[in-house]
Formats: structure tokens, sequence, C-alpha cells
């Protein structure tokens, strides 16, 4: 019974341990299904999650990087005009110092172009200046007709050149008188004495003569060089030593030929100068030394005019002449005097000398021209009391 007991209690036990697996099982089959659902429910919600997150953060990204574009647009927008700015201000500074170096290069071209000009205006100024000084201080002076004397002249057609000191000038003007130079002068004769008297010594013409060689040819050196070529060497030299001085010259000889005769030459000196000097050397060949041509002491001669009012100045600066010669070491013949009849002294208002500086075998070299000049110079200042 027992047994059965025991038998029936199993079997009962087996029975509500089968229905309670079948009700498990049953439970369990729902609880997987729901579980199944709940996992499909839950991942198509996690998909749908998903997807809206995905959405979203796709929103997101795209809203983001739509906020960085316009960001980075709004950036470079603000860093366009400053980077804009940056690099025309670096291309400025950067071309700044070309453009000063242009612009420096520029003026100091214009400059350069002005100082050009200015220099060359200058010197156009200063050479029109030099011309134009030139001009001034120079002029030539023929013979008038109307001056006294003149028409005792037979060849006249030359002009004599006045020389102007400047404006340190003492206002004396000397006319210097080169020697011979006169083509053709030979030809020609005029009366010794405008009385028509006869010479009173003897010389290139003989005395007793009433007419002269207008110009004689000179003799000529005894190495072989012209009087004529001399004597104008030598009015040069002397020429810019009365310049230096402050007087005037008047070159009555300008060149190697003048066409004017002795008389033409003496009437230019007397109506535009306030000495009238020639200048010679004698035929002579013994290395004389210097002299002056002195009046002649013959009473009818010195009592002649234009002689009887000039002869006593003519003497006084003949001797002036030979003591500025003698002090520059000059060699002086005799007393340094000889006298002759000469037409320059005949026809002479103003003082005048022919000037004798030696003779065809004395040195006419350079050195020996700028003693001569000083000399001749040293004795013009005294006689004027300078």
């Amino acid at each position: 019974m027992r047994k059965k007991f025991i038998c029936q209690v199993i079997i009962l036990s087996g029975i509500l341990t089968a229905c309670a697996g079948n009700a498990g099982k049953s439970r369990g089959i729902d609880e997987s299904k729901v579980s199944v659902e709940s996992s499909i429910t839950s991942a198509e919600s996690k998909e749908s999650r998903e997807a809206t997150d995905l959405k979203v953060v796709k929103k997101n990204v795209t809203a983001s990087q739509e906020e960085t574009t316009v960001q980075e647009s709004t950036k470079e927008t603000s860093v366009a005009p400053e980077t804009a700015t940056e690099t025309a201000k670096a291309k400025e500074e950067s071309t700044k110092p070309v453009e000063e170096t242009s612009k420096k290069e520029e003026t100091s071209k214009k400059e350069e172009n002005l100082k050009k000009s200015a220099d060359s205006n200058q010197a156009d100024s200063n050479q029109a200046d030099s011309n134009q000084a030139d001009s001034n201080q120079t002029k030539e002076i023929g013979l008038d007709s109307g001056w006294e004397y003149a028409s005792f002249s037979k060849i006249n057609s030359g002009k004599a050149v006045l020389y102007k000191a400047g404006q340190n000038g003492n206002g004396i003007t000397i006319a210097v008188n080169a020697g011979h130079g006169t083509k053709g002068g030979s030809s020609q004769k005029t009366l010794c004495h405008p009385d028509g008297s006869a010479k009173v010594t003897s010389g290139t013409t003989k005395a007793g003569a009433t007419t002269a060689i207008a110009v004689s040819e000179g003799m000529t050196f005894s190495d072989g060089t012209p009087e004529s070529t001399a004597t104008f060497e030598m009015a040069k030299v002397l020429k810019d030593e009365l310049l230096s001085r402050g007087y005037n010259v008047l070159m009555i000889r300008d060149g190697n030929d003048v066409q004017l005769d002795n008389i033409a030459r003496t009437v230019i000196a007397n109506n535009n100068s306030s000495a009238h000097i020639a200048l010679h050397w004698d035929s002579t060949s013994s290395n004389k030394g210097a002299f002056y041509m002195g009046v002649p002491d013959v009473a009818s001669y010195k009592s002649m005019e234009p002689v009887a009012s000039n002869w006593k100045k003519h003497e006084a600066l003949g001797k002036s002449l030979i003591n500025g010669l003698s002090q520059n070491g000059t060699k002086i013949f005799s007393k340094g005097r000889m006298e002759m009849d000469l037409t320059q002294t005949s026809y002479s208002t103003i003082p005048s000398i022919d000037i004798e500086l030696g003779d065809k075998t004395s040195d006419h070299g350079k050195d020996t021209l700028r003693t001569l000049s000083k000399g001749i110079a040293d004795g013009i200042d005294s006689y004027f009391g300078r």
C-alpha cells in the first residue's frame, strides 16, 4: 500500500513535474517569443534610434560643416581683407624702396640734367660774356681822314687794335708800334715833314730829302729772322705786360702785316693814345745795346710844328725807357740816345719815341723779350709817375 502510495506519489510527482515542465516550457516559449519580439522591437527601436541618431548626427555634422564653412568663410572674409591689406602693405613696403630708389634716381637724373643744363647755360653764358668781354675789350681803329695830318698818309686801309685793361685799368693808353711789316710799304713815299721841309739827318732816307719811304722793310737778324717778325713778337709780349699793369694797349700792327704807313700809324696813335712807342732793332752788327732816337738839336726842326710843342715830351719819354731797360739789365748803347729826324717824330702830337732794342746780332729770344718788356713798362710807369 505503502509502495502503491509511494508509486502514486512518484507518478503524481512526475505528472506534476511534467505539467510544470510544459507550463514552464509554454512560459519559456512565450517568454522567448516576448523576448524575441522584445529584441526585435528593441533592435528595431535601436535601429530606428540609430537611424534617427545618424540623421541627427548627419544633420549635426552637416550643420557643423555648414557652420564650419560659414565660420571659415566668415574667417576668410574677415581674414581676406587683412591678408589683402597685409599683402598690399607688404607689396607697398617692398615696392616703396624701389619706388623711392626710382624716385631718387629720377630726381638725381633731373638734378643732374638740370645741373648739366645749368652748367651748359652757364658755360654758354660765360662764353657769351667772354665773347662780349672780348668784343668790349678790343676795338679796331682805322685812320679817320678828318684827323690832323691824316691827308699826308699814302697807305691807310689797315686797322690798329685797341686792347682795354678792364675794370682795373688806369685809363692810360699806350700805342705799341711793331716796326715795319707793311707789304708794299717801300713802294710808296710820303713827305718827311708836314711843312714840306727837308730832312735834317741821314738814316734810311738821306738828309736833304723831302720824301721818305712810306714803310721800310727793315733789316734781317744774323740768324735769318726778319726784323718785322722780332718787333711783332716784342709787341705782343709788351702788350701783355702793359695790360697786366692796367694800361690799355693800342696795337698799331696786330699781325704780320698791316696796311698802315708811318704817317697813318702816327696819326692813329695821336688820336687814340697817351704815348706812342715804336719798336725796332738797329741795322749794325756790333750788338751795341739799346738806345732811343732823340730829337735832332736843330733849331729849324725844333721850331717846326708839331715838333715844337712836343719834343721835350719825346725826350723825357725816351730817357725814362732807357732808365727802365738799364735797371732791368739791358745793355745800353753810349748814353742811350741817338739823334734822328724821323717821320714818326715829325708828325707826333703826343709823347712819342722810337726805341732801338739792339741790333742784328742781339738776342731776341723769349726770355730777352720778357726782360725788355719789363724794362720798357718800368720806364712807362716812371714817365707817368706810377
